[in-house]
Parts: C-alpha cells; sequence; structure tokens
C-alpha cells in the first residue's frame, strides 16, 4: 500500500501531477514515479494494453510509490471491477453522458453499502487474501474519476455533480474541443471558456475538477484556476520530442 493514497491527497485539496500512458511497459510506469510525477493514468481507451501488462504497469508504478489508475476503455461494470480487481488505484471512466452513467460508474467502483462492486477478494487487490476490512478500505481509498466530453454531458452537468462518490469530474478539452467544432484546437477560447464555467461549477458543488494539458504552462495554469488533478502530456509524444531532439542535434540528416 502507499503511505499516502491519491484519494486522500485529493480529499484534503492537494493538488497532484499525472501523466498517460500509452506504451505497455512496466518501465514506463516505473520511469514516470522515479521522474517524480504522483500518479500514472494507463490508458486502456486507446492504449494497446492487455489485461496482463496492465497489471504489470499497475505493479511498476506502486513499486515505486506512485498510485496507478486506469482509464477503462468504456463504463461498463465489467471493465470497471477488472481494473480494480488487478490492483489500480482508481479508475477513471471516460465519455460519462448522463446522471444514470455517472450512478452506474459509482455502483461499479463500491462495495456495499455505497453500491454493487463485484467482490473477489483473493485477487492482488486483496493482496490475495482479503480480510474482514477489504470493501472498507476498498471504498475508502479508491478514487472514481469520470470524465465529461461532449455538449449532452455539459447539459446535464448539474445532474452529474449531484451523484454522491465521485472523486474527480475530469474534463476532457480534446473531446471537448471536437464536440464545439473545433477538434484539436484547445486553446480555442470557446474551449476555454466552457471548461473555465466547469470548473467554476464544480467549485461550487464541491467537486474536485481534472484536465489534461499539454504543455507545462497549460498545467499549472490550471493548477491555479482551482483544478486539482492534472495530466500532463503522454508517454508517446514525450518519448517522440526527446529523440527528435537528439537525432536533430545531430544534424546528420540535414
Amino acid at each position: 500500500m502507499l503511505d499516502r493514497p491519491l484519494r486522500e491527497r485529493l480529499d484534503a485539496g492537494e493538488a497532484v501531477l499525472g501523466t498517460f500512458q500509452i506504451l505497455d511497459s512496466a518501465m514506463v510506469s516505473e520511469i514516470a514515479a522515479v521522474a517524480g510525477f504522483d500518479f500514472v493514468v494507463i490508458d486502456r481507451e486507446h492504449g494497446p494494453m492487455t489485461t496482463e501488462t496492465a497489471m504489470q504497469m499497475c505493479t511498476g508504478a506502486q513499486a515505486r510509490g506512485v498510485d496507478p489508475i486506469i482509464r477503462v476503455g468504456e463504463g461498463s461494470a465489467a471493465r470497471i471491477q477488472r481494473a480494480l480487481d488487478l490492483g489500480a488505484s482508481g479508475v477513471q471512466v471516460p465519455q460519462v453522458e448522463t446522471e444514470r452513467e455517472a450512478r452506474r460508474a459509482v455502483e461499479a467502483a463500491r462495495f456495499h453499502p455505497v453500491g454493487e462492486r463485484g467482490l473477489s477478494p483473493y485477487g492482488r487487490a486483496g493482496d490475495y487474501q482479503g480480510g474482514p476490512e477489504f470493501t472498507t478500505e476498498q471504498n475508502a481509498r479508491t478514487t472514481l474519476i469520470v470524465q465529461v466530453e461532449g455538449e449532452e454531458a455539459i447539459e446535464n452537468l448539474d445532474a452529474i455533480l449531484s451523484v454522491e462518490g465521485i472523486d474527480v469530474l475530469f474534463v476532457g478539452p480534446y473531446d471537448l474541443s471536437q464536440s464545439l467544432g473545433v477538434p484539436g484546437d484547445i486553446e480555442d477560447e470557446r474551449v476555454r471558456e466552457l471548461m473555465t464555467d466547469i470548473v467554476d461549477r464544480a467549485a461550487q458543488a464541491g467537486t474536485t475538477v481534472g484536465t489534461y494539458a499539454d504543455t507545462p504552462a497549460q498545467a499549472r495554469e490550471w493548477i491555479d484556476a482551482g483544478v486539482s488533478y492534472v495530466t500532463l502530456s503522454e508517454d508517446s509524444p514525450t518519448l517522440y520530442r526527446a529523440f527528435d531532439e537528439l537525432v536533430e542535434s545531430v544534424g546528420l540528416h540535414e
């Protein structure tokens, strides 16, 4: 177990910084942890990782004292349960559009009396032995992040924010830009205004907000605006930029 789980830090009002991981490698999870990130988001929505490699990636992050979050491909109870049974510190559920979908995510991620998560205490999440406090500890430590990314979600935002059990409301800027007709332009004024409005409404509801940033400057800006859960860049473009800079520095292909 980690000394201070991500959920505890967020509940205390701390800002935390993570990164998305699309490369299916436990070593990359370790490297991100050693570099100083507070968490890694293992991206099973867009990445190629299997259940087995996702578990290894969780192990790599946790071995270095960092929380692994698994972004599931979609918000079914089976996928959420599988991610948590692997021992992930939390799940990030994409494309939550309605209050009902938000409630279903809570029910899938929490044990009784909060939810209806399927119970098998003998996997990695229960240290292969379970115990009388297993369900209580999981309910207290598991971080549930739901993503709002489209017009329907924005229309239903107040209803989604009313759902108890959501730890972080994550605003997906890229899908949001697409829904506004400016795909990929997350610096467009309409995208930024809508994101700021969402942050303000979530703060009024007492819900922690998360978002994605391409650059450190964007990350700092959103943290200063009250966003506590920030994902900065992704492993593949970060590696690409480093390699590209090395190649360009040698100048062999000029």
